[in-house]
Formats: structure tokens, sequence, C-alpha cells
């Protein structure tokens, strides 16, 4: 019998997520253990936790990880990357945490050209806090606290954090992507898998937005966040390669 897939051994062995139904970030962690497995990183992976929904992972992941303060992520990475810098550090953010506390931690590692990955998942909503709006939240979108809809003459625009990095010198590699199809998934495991390889290249700063559902703070059924999502979060962050330093060669 022909073997055609096996559990990455970067997921611990007999744990089911604790992540909502529909929710992305499991399929998320899975792809980050396959990516490390591949490049044979696993044993020199080490992890950066966001608060919230991100901070889950701890409880999932099975290479060594630490949790940072609300949106200090990208400055604790900065210090364990410049101390052990063999070790294949990466970043795992959610919008609230790096793009609104944590936006001058973010933009300047990314300014730096800091040689770390940030793996930033957007769901468009502070998820485990309690859906509050966040940067990335969508115009007319409702949220704890916006209970009428983001109105951009109160509350501003949504925030397109890989277009503004774009705006920089330094950072070497900017994807967009989503794990909505198959196809997506793997899309998402190969620009992690790139960013991973980058880094230990030694080329500096990569960050890879995931665009994802939270059908819970959505208030959303799985099927229709997985709409809400193609029809909505992806007309204003379209997915793609922003930037890549690496084909430019």
């Amino acid at each position: 019998m022909q073997k055609v897939y096996e559990r990455t051994t970067g997921i611990l062995p007999n744990t089911v997520s604790g992540f909502c139904p529909g929710c992305m970030h499991s399929t998320v962690h899975k792809i980050i253990g396959e990516a490390a497995d591949e490049l044979g990183q696993l044993d020199n992976l080490v992890r950066v936790e966001g608060v919230g929904c991100c901070g889950l992972g701890q409880f999932y992941v099975n290479h060594d990880a630490t949790i940072a303060a609300h949106g200090r992520a990208c400055a604790v990475a900065t210090g364990i990357k410049r101390s052990t810098p063999d070790s294949l550090v990466y970043t795992y953010q959610g919008d609230g945490d790096l793009a609104s506390i944590g936006l001058a931690e973010t933009m300047s590692a990314a300014n730096r050209g800091e040689n770390f990955t940030v793996i930033f998942v957007n769901n468009g909503i502070y998820g485990m806090t309690g859906g509050q709006m966040a940067p990335t939240t969508l115009i007319g979108m409702k949220a704890t606290t916006a209970p009428g809809g983001r109105d951009p003459e109160v509350h501003g625009y949504p925030m397109h954090v890989v277009e503004i990095l774009d705006q920089l010198t330094a950072p070497y590699y900017l994807e967009r992507v989503s794990c909505n199809t198959p196809q997506n998934v793997m899309k998402a495991r190969n620009a992690i898998k790139k960013g991973f390889q980058y880094q230990l290249e030694g080329r500096g700063f990569s960050l890879i937005e995931i665009v994802t559902s939270c059908p819970t703070n959505w208030g959303l059924s799985t099927l229709d966040s997985l709409k809400f999502l193609e029809e909505k979060m992806f007309a204003e962050y379209p997915l793609g390669l922003v930037r890549d330093k690496g084909a430019e060669k």
C-alpha cells in the first residue's frame, strides 16, 4: 500500500484542535509544520505567538514557542533571532495584535529588515477578546465596538498591511494567501516555506498574510463565512504576490 499522506510531526500527536468550527487556524498550524518538515528545520523552529486566538497554538505545536506581550511579537522575535541567529524564527499574529497594538513593532522590524518570518492571520476582527473592531475590519462590517458597522468617517478605513510594508525598502518577501480551498492551502504552504527558506538564506524580513474567516465573531455559519470571505474579504484584500526580491534576480 502506497502512503499518500502523513501527519506533520510539527503538530503534537493525539491532539484535537480547540479552535472554533470553520476557523482556519488549525490548517495554518498544519502547513507551518509541513513547511518546516520539508526543509528539515522542525528541530530548529522557534515560534513567537501573539495574544488572542494565535496564543492557543502553544497547545498544539511540537516545536519551541513563547508568547509575547500583546503586540510585541516582532520585538521578541528580533531578540531571539539576533541572539540565536541559526534558529528559524517566526511570529504568528492576528490583525489586532500585529496591526493595532503591535503596529510600531511590526513596522520597525520590517524597516530594519530583521531576518525572521511573520505569519499574519487576518480575519478582520478581534477573535478571543470579544469581537471588537480591528484595523482590518471592513467598511460596514459590524463588531462589538462598532455595532452599527465600521464607518470610515468615525473609524477610518481598513488597513492593508502588505501594501503598507511594500512602501519600505527593506522587506524581502511579501505575499497574501488564504486557506479557503485545497489549491489555496497549497499556495499558502508554499508561501510559508518560501518565507522560511529566505530566512535560512539570510535574506531578511518576510511577511505572509493569510486572509481567513471567523464564523463565531462574524455571526455566520461555516459555509456562509466562506462565502463572505470570498465575496467581501478578498475584494478588500486581494490574494497574490506583492514583493519577492528573490524572483527579481
